[in-house]
């Protein structure tokens, strides 16, 4: 299978998104939560989408209440969330699970392709660690998402050619994505 043999359910109309629409372009799927440390993380996904965008890149916002009940509101508040303090463009998809019995098949496809390989260093990689290690001592070993705004950036062919946790650099983020634009 491929990334393009997937969709995903859209908040507004209650339809699927094919990726197969996506098809040629660089996209960014990203599981998101408006009450997060790492919300702030819209600012810089809307301005990567703005700067982008008309060059193919696509964003799929994928908002997910696994996390600490980070994201509790319904798709609609989520959404008016999201477009009143961030002024998100891209598509919002419908709230779901990323991980676990009724995770996504988008998600399962993406960690088997991309597995965690670690926050990196400093003190909020040490705190996500620690974190982590509290509610499974092997976390390290699960390819699982571990938190919310863990971004997978797929390239035009379909590849999925990165996996950034949520304590990267957005900037990092951007320079993948500005390398297969």
């Amino acid at each position: 299978m491929s990334i393009y043999d997937y969709s995903v359910p859209m908040a507004k109309d209650g339809g699927e998104l094919s990726l197969r629409d996506y098809e040629g372009k660089v996209i960014i799927v990203v599981n998101t939560a408006t009450g997060c440390g790492f919300t702030p993380h819209y600012k810089d996904l809307e301005a990567i989408y703005e700067t982008y965008h008309d060059q193919g890149l696509e964003i799929i916002d994928v908002p997910c209440n696994q996390f600490n009940g980070q994201t509790p509101g319904t798709d609609d508040e989520i959404h008016e969330f999201c477009t009143l303090k961030y002024h998100t463009q891209f598509p919002q998809m419908k709230k779901s699970d990323v991980n676990g019995e009724n995770a996504l098949p988008l998600f399962e496809y993406l960690k088997s392709q991309k597995g965690f390989e670690g926050f990196g260093h400093g003190p909020v990689a040490i705190a996500m660690n620690q974190m982590c290690k509290k509610a499974d001592k092997n976390f390290k070993n699960s390819p699982d998402i571990k938190w919310n705004f863990t971004k997978f950036v797929i390239d035009r062919e379909g590849n999925v050619v990165a996996r950034f946790e949520p304590t990267a650099a957005m900037k990092s983020v951007e320079a993948c994505v500005e390398k297969l634009i």
